[in-house]
């Protein structure tokens, strides 16, 4: 893997916005799940966006069950990247700081077609409820 694969974006901006690779297409809002190994149970990722340094083969029972994917690794042709698209899960790769960035719990919204992750604020929530 490329220097550049894992330095594709810069961190968070001042809106709240991590940016990586767009891999594949969609955007979903959901409670992000960190998962720094693959031996959690995959209904810990029902319905959450799957936060990860990468993945491989062993991860795709975590990535089936999940609504959206954000790795810290990876490229366009990367494990990650093709899994997603395959699984029709929208995906973003190579988002520096994913992993420390994000906190496990909170509303994420992931856009697969600009490669961008944005942490929801509670007036987001809130509006978005009514």
């Amino acid at each position: 893997m490329s220097r550049q694969d894992t330095e594709a974006a810069p961190n968070m901006n001042e809106d709240g916005v991590l940016r990586g690779l767009a891999s594949s297409s969609g955007r979903v809002r959901a409670r992000a799940r960190i998962v720094r190994d693959a031996s959690v149970p995959p209904q810990s990722c029902t319905d959450r966006i799957l936060v990860a340094k990468e993945t491989d083969p062993g991860w795709l029972a975590l990535m089936m069950a999940a609504k959206g994917i954000v790795v810290e690794r990876g490229s366009l042709i990367s494990h990650t990247a093709i899994s997603g698209r395959m699984l029709g899960i929208p995906t973003v790769v190579a988002v520096p700081r994913a992993l420390t960035e994000i906190p496990d719990g909170a509303w994420v919204e992931l856009d697969g077609d600009t490669g961008t992750v944005r942490l929801l604020s509670e007036a987001e929530l809130a509006t978005a409820a009514e």
